[in-house]
């Protein structure tokens, strides 16, 4: 059991039932380590915490397998992910992720445990919080089209208020604020545009707008 099968997730290969198990399984302890999810299962004979593969937490797996639930409507399962990644960030230097660092569980240390020569920084692990960002406020972009879609955006409970300022899609720049609203969900709000950009915010279970 390694953490190559959650990209499934992220591709979309899977029905409703493998995603509900596969997802169960990627969330239990033998796969996540309280800060993200680790290469390779604990149960496994190979499994070692500082493994470079072989069950270590790596940001930028992590990134994809939370984009992977929020695919199939797991959203709360996409926080614990969210969440772990962000704690960690607070742990290391600058606020920076690392390559990876170790697979030991968050009740042995508290802290994550550094990989003696993780590269750090380093591009994809640095890339994993923005591309966790985008893909929790449901930012679906089409600059040769000039189009913004804003689909089911989400955040973690304790996040109520988001403001994303000049937000580039091709020749076109946005201002929008995702706030929470009284019944829980995220309202996505559109500020200001500059240039000609369409934007369509679609929400699960709601009629689409077109800003």
């Amino acid at each position: 059991m390694a953490s190559n099968a959650a990209h499934c997730l992220a591709a979309g290969l899977l029905n409703r039932q493998q995603a509900d198990a596969l997802t169960a399984r990627l969330l239990s302890p033998e796969m996540f380590s309280g800060w993200g999810i680790r290469t390779l299962s604990s149960k496994e004979r190979r499994y070692n915490p500082m493994g470079y593969h072989l069950g270590t937490v790596w940001p930028h797996d992590n990134s994809l397998i939370a984009a992977g639930f929020r695919r199939y409507g797991f959203d709360r399962e996409a926080d614990r992910i969210f969440v772990g990644m962000l704690e960690a960030a607070m742990e290391f230097e600058d606020y920076r992720l690392p390559e990876l660092f170790t697979g030991f569980g968050r009740e042995e240390y508290g802290v994550p445990v550094r990989y003696p020569v993780a590269c750090h920084p380093q591009a994809w692990a640095a890339g994993s919080i923005p591309f966790l960002v985008q893909t929790f406020l449901g930012l679906v972009p089409d600059a040769l089209g000039n189009r913004l879609q804003i689909v089911n955006p989400h955040l973690p409970d304790f996040i109520n208020l988001v403001e994303l300022k000049h937000l580039r899609v091709g020749k076109s720049a946005i201002d929008v604020r995702f706030q929470r609203r009284q019944d829980g969900s995220l309202e996505a709000e559109v500020l200001h545009v500059t240039g000609d950009l369409s934007v369509e915010i679609v929400h699960r279970n709601e009629a689409k707008k077109e800003c």
